[in-house]
């Protein structure tokens, strides 16, 4: 008879892959390695991982749940097309949750702390004219802020979602028009940083993200 000692332990082992997996295909979907369309077979996965196709399964239903498959059962699983519909929804969403953070997070910091923020902040300022940087360094800014949030719940809620979210928003990019404005939104929440303004931080995390 298997122990409960060693349920528990096959259990995590099998949580360990299907986790495993799931970073797999969502770095994929990501880096864009499987496009928007792409589809997936379940057991072309496992053969190429060599794992069985329970967690393979597990994997996609887990990435189905964050938008990035949409799973046709008894058939394949097909990567989903950021639409525009989609990005207006992630703006919100990562408003949302970057004001969030900021409450809880500048409040909570150390000030060597705010110092490496105004830092990361200052590379999203230099970052206006580049797509491709600006959202590299608004994540960074993004994270930094919800790890320092000292916060577990909502520390799991933005780590699920990062794929989601890093994928939604890599091709937004500022309208041209309102980039001067923006600068001085990214500037004013270096300040607020700096100055342990959290209720101002706030307003500035979200506004960053048009909410």
């Amino acid at each position: 008879m298997i122990s409960n000692s060693s349920m528990t332990s096959i259990r995590e082992s099998k949580q360990l892959l299907a986790e495993e997996v799931f970073q797999h295909i969502g770095a994929q979907i990501v880096d864009g390695v499987l496009e928007p369309g792409h589809r997936i077979r379940d057991v072309d996965v496992a053969e190429e991982l060599h794992v069985s196709r329970t967690p393979v399964r597990e994997a996609l239903q887990r990435l189905e749940r964050l938008g990035l498959v949409t799973m046709y059962p008894s058939r394949y699983t097909e990567v989903t097309t950021v639409t525009p519909e989609v990005v207006e929804q992630t703006l919100e969403f990562a408003g949302y949750q970057a004001g969030v953070s900021a409450r809880m997070g500048v409040s909570r910091m150390t000030q060597d702390e705010r110092e490496e923020l105004a830092t990361l902040v200052d590379r999203m300022c230099s970052a206006l004219d580049d797509g491709e940087q600006l959202s590299d360094a608004r994540w960074e800014v993004f994270s930094f802020l919800s790890d320092r949030s000292r916060n577990v719940q909502h520390q799991v809620l933005i780590n699920d979602a990062s794929m989601a979210l890093f994928r939604n928003l890599r091709s937004w990019t500022l309208p041209e028009g309102d980039r001067a404005r923006m600068l001085q939104v990214y500037r004013d929440f270096r300040a607020a940083v700096l100055s342990g303004d959290a209720d101002d931080a706030e307003r500035l995390a979200r506004a960053m993200y048009y909410v």
